[in-house]
């Protein structure tokens, strides 16, 4: 009979390393079990009870004690990277002791399986750097000390793009993958490549807000591809409020105001004439507007108080004091902030606000979305029609690889947090292929009757 790999699901979201596996071991014959999963978030929990059978789910994995875990094969988990202590026992190394990545710890260490996948941000590879040029930093070295020198691993690691794995969206991500026989080759994998319109639905409800008639009253749908629409930095592919008339309308030199404004305000040279720190976006006064705004142009005189206070009135800008850097010692340590200095004159400052806008950006179906992250995936559109409508969950689930029998019986918001933490099944996928060549042939077997471990081959039948 066919051998039977187990597993336990840790940090589980959406089970997505769970399906990735899964998915290798399907077409290699291979079956599987999952005899642990743990999970805390609720919509989460909802979620995976949709859409997989569980005889053995728990929820939070501090609660849960080794000798309760089943025997298994390989442990899989997209741990959450909490803050590490700079403080260490080898070296200056970050202690793990109380975080998450201990529960792995502590269970990799007691039940010693064939192996693990594990899957974090990109950020953990450079997590409390000591030195600048360090290739890693001290916390992803304790991990890897840990699970090589003290669990005798052999362990893998690399950030992976999902854009070379047939998904079109760009989300690079730590992998670590070890096994207790050879080092498993995460370099080579063969790239394939998709683009929204692989992915995206047709004829769906758009939307018919002020917001959207606006946008679309002054830019064809085509113009509006891969457009974001904010009041910070931008460049060619930004649109700003003032350019549709979101707090009301502007004239052309309002607009030419306003857009020479958003970037002067960034200069160095108007700090030291301030007499502040730099910081980007500074208020500027009436008189230093003046000197790069032209008072007036070929036909008409250009009242430029008048132009700043209609502005003003609309928000668009705002009349306010620079801001100057004040450092206070506390128990904590330090801290330093900027508040107002009210010595200084008032200026007028570009009023910028996060995720301020019902849409921060639209898709180009001919080009691959950035990385979606919770906040934002319900700011995001793409165009039907000659219409825009928000992202639907199946197109979410289709840019983290998950098949069209997988559902999320969630309203969006829930979904698209969800969406937004979890990881893209091909990937894993592409990682589990060559775990289990790593390990065929070796695959630990429990004979429960008479609690015996033996090696079996994979294959045999």
């Amino acid at each position: 009979m066919k051998t039977k790999l187990k597993f336990i699901d840790l940090f589980a979201g959406l089970g997505g390393i769970r399906l990735g596996f899964e998915q290798a071991c399907g077409e290699r014959g291979i079956d599987t079990e999952c005899v642990l999963t743990s999970e805390i978030k609720p919509y989460a929990i909802q979620t995976l009870k949709h859409n997989y059978e569980h005889d053995n789910f728990v929820g939070d994995i501090f609660q849960v004690k080794n000798e309760d875990i089943p025997p298994f094969d390989f442990l899989f988990g997209g741990f959450p990277c909490q803050p590490f202590s700079a403080g260490g026992k080898r070296n200056g190394f970050a202690d793990t002791r109380g975080t998450l990545f201990f529960e792995i710890e502590r269970i990799l260490k007691y039940h010693q399986p064939q192996g693990f996948i594990l899957e974090n941000v990109e950020g953990l590879v450079k997590h409390d750097l000591e030195n600048k040029y360090d290739e890693i930093g001290r916390t992803l070295n304790t991990i890897l000390y840990k699970l090589e020198e003290e669990l005798g691993y052999q362990v893998s690691w690399k950030v992976l793009d999902s854009v070379n794995f047939g998904v079109p969206q760009s989300r690079k991500r730590v992998f670590i993958v070890g096994t207790k026989h050879e080092k498993v080759s995460l370099d080579g994998f063969e790239p394939t490549f998709k683009v929204l319109n692989d992915i995206l639905e047709r004829g769906k409800p758009t939307m018919n807000t002020d917001f959207t008639r606006k946008l679309l009253s002054h830019f064809d749908i085509k113009e509006l591809y891969g457009k974001s629409i904010k009041d910070k930095r931008g460049g060619d592919n930004n649109i700003h409020s003032w350019d549709i008339g979101i707090k009301g309308t502007c004239t052309k030199d309002q607009i030419n105001l306003l857009n020479k404004l958003f970037k002067e305000r960034r200069k160095k040279q108007w700090a030291s004439e301030i007499g502040i720190d730099w910081m980007d976006g500074m208020p500027l006064t009436l008189e230093q507007i003046a000197s790069f705004f032209p008072m007036n142009n070929l036909f008409e005189q250009v009242d430029l108080q008048a132009l700043l206070d209609d502005l003003v009135e609309k928000g668009y800008i705002k009349f306010e004091h620079p801001k100057k850097l004040v450092t206070n010692v506390t128990e904590n340590g330090t801290i330093t902030e900027r508040v107002y200095d009210e010595t200084k004159p008032k200026g007028y400052n570009i009023v910028t606000g996060k995720l301020s806008f019902e849409i921060n950006k639209i898709l180009s179906p001919f080009d691959i979305a950035p990385t979606l992250v919770a906040t934002d995936m319900v700011k995001i559109a793409v165009p039907d029609g000659k219409g825009l409508r928000r992202l639907t969950i199946r197109e979410g689930l289709r840019l983290f690889g998950y098949p069209e029998s997988y559902e999320i019986p969630l309203k969006e918001s829930h979904a698209f947090d969800l969406l937004g933490n979890t990881v893209v099944v091909p990937v894993i996928k592409a990682i589990a292929e060559r775990v289990l060549d790593a390990v065929e042939g070796v695959a630990l077997v429990i004979d429960k009757e008479h609690d015996l471990a033996s090696q079996v081959s994979l294959f045999k039948v």
